[in-house]
């Protein structure tokens, strides 16, 4: 009899994991407590708009191991169209003064230049690193698989980026930006309010604008979810098996052995393996009763710094909404809305470049914002209704500040808050992208298996700081290599 792999999640390193599953011969079952899949990778309709909550650009969408694995996974073929834009985000300071981050680094670095002359050379010195930082190829197999001879061969590729590892690998922006000696106070401010206030990784700024620069970090036109679709269309078309609206409640062991798990109705779900792709907080502590608690686990999520939850605000407006540039931020300090005070401002995207968005003529502008996670986790449902309404009220006056107006021609708005992260895919104090990649994590993950458990694996980007889509879909790979090494099969992507 075949083997089964029961997988808890049918976020994308679930899909993942299931597809893998199934290429490798075993029965798989997703198990995902939402009506549909996808995890925080999705969107949802109201009266013919479509407000995406997840893709902006995506890692791989040109070369590389990421590239191989969205066209496994069906997240990539030939009818997916690509978008990469030359302006990666324009924004304004409180004193109207603007800024802008181009794709492009050639571009970028010459405009840097005219922005601030006395810090030429310094400008000249970063976006040489960012260049040397496209050396960087992410491993195809996991650790403990990996091919020595390969392994050494991409060692010797990756040298230039390794300096960079050596140098910035468990430093902050804040001290790469005094590092470099920028003396323009205007770009120092514009660099210490995006990444120089909080404990954000010198090197996944460095990292980050490589990709741009290789055009392997497009947009895909449709958005996140129809690539969740694609994803679960090659899962089921595989044979997997997909069960929704399903909570896992509990994961059960016997004898230190994964045997299964059992749903919130008590349902039991028999299996060979098990492998969670739910919300790391939610599998250790909950489905796993805080049993197999390493030190690095309990450390991590003690002391590992996590993303602030957002706030959404999306409109559907009845004209369209021209620009030149998907996204614009706001850098306003103390800017109430609602009950927050923003720190780092607000963001604005017009989705004016994907027209499956929004009505022919009509337009999606979506507004995000940082917020605190204790301004929600005890709030009554009355002060919730009450909150959205405000938020409503205050994002609408934001809106019709910069596009006087428009009030009038706003067909819908949408409130999402860190509640309906929490609601629908579990996430833990509505970290959307798990642990903020910072200084003291940037070089280290967790395992995605745990000492003295066995036949269980982790997938998601719970395990890896920085988070997001391209490592979810690596992880839910990778727990699926393992699982073969331990049944002595040779994996296949075919």
């Amino acid at each position: 009899m075949k083997k089964k792999i029961v997988i808890i999640g049918g976020g994308v390193a679930g899909l993942s994991a299931g597809i893998y599953a199934r290429l490798n011969g075993f029965d798989a079952e997703i198990v995902e407590m939402h009506s549909v899949t996808g995890g925080q990778c999705t969107a949802w309709d109201r009266k013919g708009y479509r407000f995406d909550y997840c893709l902006h650009w995506l890692v791989g969408t040109r070369m590389g191991p990421f590239n191989d694995i969205w066209r496994e996974t069906g997240v990539l073929n030939n009818d997916v169209r690509i978008v990469d834009h030359d302006v990666h985000t324009k924004l304004y300071d409180s004193d109207g003064r603007e800024f802008i981050i181009y794709t492009d680094l050639n571009r970028w670095e010459e405009y840097l230049c005219s922005f601030a002359p006395e810090d030429a050379a310094k400008i000249r010195k970063m976006c040489n690193e960012m260049r040397k930082s496209a050396f960087l190829q992410p491993y195809s197999d996991p650790p403990g698989l990996r091919n020595p001879v390969k392994s050494v061969t991409s060692l010797v590729k990756m040298w230039p980026i390794m300096l960079l590892f050596a140098k910035y690998g468990k430093k902050d922006c804040n001290y790469y930006f005094r590092k470099l000696g920028f003396t323009n106070k205007t770009l120092l401010g514009f660099f210490d309010s995006i990444y120089g206030s909080r404990d954000f990784s010198a090197l996944a700024f460095i990292m980050m604008f490589a990709w741009f620069n290789q055009k392997n970090a497009g947009y895909l036109i449709g958005g996140s979810l129809p690539m969740a679709q694609r994803m679960t269309q090659r899962f089921t078309g595989l044979g997997g098996n997909l069960t929704t609206r399903a909570r896992v409640n509990k994961i059960i062991v016997e004898n230190d052995t994964a045997k299964g798990v059992i749903l919130s109705d008590n349902t039991r779900i028999d299996a060979d393996y098990v492998i969670s792709a739910a919300d790391g907080h939610s599998t250790i502590y909950d489905m796993l009763e805080g049993k197999y608690l390493t030190k690095k686990i309990s450390y991590a999520y003690r002391n590992w710094e996590l993303f602030a939850p957002l706030v959404q605000v999306s409109f559907g407006i009845r004209r369209k909404i021209e620009s030149e540039n998907p996204v614009q931020a706001w850098l306003v300090k103390d800017q109430m809305i609602g009950r927050t005070k923003t720190i780092n401002g607000y963001s604005i995207m017009n989705y004016y470049y994907d027209p499956t968005m929004a009505p022919a003529g009509k337009s999606v502008l979506v507004m995000r914002y940082e917020t605190q996670w204790d301004t929600w986790k005890d709030i009554t449902p009355d002060e919730y209704k009450m909150e959205k309404d405000q938020i409503r009220s205050d994002a609408t006056a934001i809106l019709e500040k910069l596009y006087p107006g428009i009030t009038a021609d706003i067909e819908v708005v949408d409130v999402a808050t860190p509640l309906t992260d929490v609601k629908y895919t579990g996430v833990w104090k509505g970290a959307y992208e798990g642990f903020m990649p910072s200084s003291k994590n940037m070089m280290d993950n967790i395992n995605p298996f745990i000492p003295g458990l066995k036949k269980f694996y982790m997938a998601g980007q719970w395990l890896f700081p920085g988070g997001g889509l391209p490592p979810a879909g690596q992880s839910g790979k990778w727990a699926v290599q393992y699982i073969c090494r331990e049944e002595g099969k040779e994996f296949s992507v075919r």
